[in-house]
């Protein structure tokens, strides 16, 4: 008499398999998407960069005001501080899909923002 089908061990190996490389592509996967968040971060922050120095450009001054910045916006989920000093602004962003992960520039006389060191350097944290 032949059997068809697979046996319990057969079945419970396969399950085993499957758990093992669940628990190494998961923590891979999030890793991922963090440093997407990251990305998008430093994204809006170059395209900042841009649309305040044009700004400055044909006013001799920066804004926080972002109707101006010709309706500029953020990626979704981005929070921004702006800061505009004579001469200078920064900015520092976070993003709620990343919490604790923040990245910061700051451009002329403005003082820098965690993490930002360096004038016109995108730094992350």
């Amino acid at each position: 008499m032949s059997r068809r089908g697979f046996t319990l061990v057969e079945l419970l190996i396969v399950v085993v398999i499957i758990g093992l490389l669940a628990t190494i592509a998961i923590p891979k996967f999030a890793n991922t998407k963090e440093k997407a968040y990251i990305a998008s971060m430093k994204s809006d922050l170059r395209n900042l960069a841009t649309a305040e120095e044009a700004f400055f450009y044909d006013s001799a001054h920066y804004t926080v005001n972002l109707v101006l910045l010709n309706n500029f916006r953020f990626t979704a989920g981005v929070t921004p501080v702006l800061n505009v000093v004579p001469g200078g602004w920064s900015a520092r962003l976070t993003n709620s899909f990343a919490p604790g992960k923040a990245c910061a520039l700051f451009s002329g006389g403005a003082p820098p923002p965690a993490p930002a060191t360096t004038e016109g350097l995108i730094t992350c944290q």
